[in-house]
């Protein structure tokens, strides 16, 4: 990775983000970008997988309409106030 092309705007962004002392030099900015970037992935993958396993849960345990967990949290709202009073 000798050599690392920025649009104009993502250069002048990096050129600022030296001058102001925010990083050493434009590696440690393509670094930094890079590890948020990987992050990122990680997060949607982590994001994926959680929708993954909800679904193959819904198909194991069945889903619920919008009625019923309607009807459910209705239920349990009911019970917490009677609960108080």
């Amino acid at each position: 990775m000798d050599d690392i092309t920025l649009t104009p705007e993502l250069q002048q962004f990096a050129v600022e983000a030296v001058a102001t002392g925010r990083y050493r030099d434009l590696s440690e900015v393509v670094q930094a970008g890079v590890a948020l970037l990987k992050q990122a992935e990680a997060e949607v993958s982590e994001f994926v997988a959680s929708l993954e396993e909800a679904r193959a849960e819904g198909e194991r345990d069945g889903f619920l309409t919008a009625e019923e967990v309607h009807r459910e949290m209705t239920a349990m709202l009911d019970a917490l106030a009677r609960a108080k009073a």
